[in-house]
């Protein structure tokens, strides 16, 4: 099972970047794909997710409304688009595997068992 996140970089504020996690050795059919995320000084924060049943999303507050999760089975690529970045998204973020199809605690991180390395994301003027 291997992860690996692309696609961060520094960005102004109010722009835009697509998040990229490029996934094998396990079917996106089975297991949701969560997207976290991790400032300095902070503790990682679960921003999103995809189920596997259906490719329903969830977002955290914090992100609706700006963020979307799509998934490409053909791929095996979950991709976090991230539109009107602000300051505060600046963080490390990781995209990792769940051990579910589905869960009503997706944002905790305990559900999942494989991370990626993470990608650095800063948004600043």
């Amino acid at each position: 099972v291997q992860l690996q996140a692309s696609g961060g970089g520094l960005v102004q504020p109010g722009e835009s970047l697509r998040l990229s996690c490029a996934t094998s050795g396990f079917s996106l059919d089975y297991y949701a794909i969560g997207w976290f995320r991790q400032a300095p000084g902070k503790e990682r924060e679960g921003i999103s997710c995809i189920s596997a049943s259906d490719g329903s999303t969830y977002y955290a507050d914090s992100v609706k409304g700006r963020f979307t999760i799509s998934r490409d089975q053909n791929t095996n690529t979950v991709y976090l688009e991230m539109n009107s970045l602000k300051p505060e998204d600046t963080a490390v973020y990781y995209c990792a595997k769940s051990h579910f199809k589905y869960s009503s605690t997706w944002f905790n991180a305990y559900e999942y068992d494989h991370w990626g390395q993470g990608t650095q994301v800063t948004v600043s003027s």
